[in-house]
């Protein structure tokens, strides 16, 4: 009976169905992703798993990774420049404030998609060279 007079308030006040869900920004590209919903459900548990393979056994390839994710789904602000984690804008916020869960993710991460570093202005482009020099030292 509550739901009910919750509805008919929402309906009366001319909330609708979406105003009741996040808006999710698109992504970038259309990767054909498996299992979309699924992914969506459960994300944190494949980056936890994929962040163990990395940290604990050295697996650079892995298939569901944050910076995959960051490429994708990374959204352009007014200037054109993506926006970081501290924009409302930002593709993680959207559902991680409506179900008021804490990204830390970008506390060590970034939250720009990495191939624009350089666009963005956040590198200059010595920097990117010498990032650059380093990454392929790794190899």
């Amino acid at each position: 009976m509550r739901i009910l007079v919750l509805i008919a308030i929402l309906l009366a006040g001319g909330v609708s169905a979406q105003d009741l869900f996040p808006t999710v920004p698109q992504a970038r590209f259309d990767l054909s992703t498996p299992h979309p919903d699924d992914i969506r459900i459960n994300h944190i548990d494949y980056l936890r798993h994929d962040r163990d393979a990395t940290m604990r056994l050295g697996d650079r390839d892995i298939e569901f990774s944050l910076k995959d994710c960051v490429d994708c789904h990374a959204v352009r602000g007014p200037d054109a420049g993506f926006v970081t984690v501290e924009s409302e804008q930002h593709f993680c916020r959207a559902c991680h404030e409506y179900a008021a869960v804490q990204i830390d993710c970008f506390q060590c991460h970034n939250s720009l998609p990495e191939v624009d570093l350089d666009q963005a202005g956040l590198i200059s482009d010595d920097e990117m060279a010498a990032l650059s020099a380093y990454l392929e030292g790794l190899n």
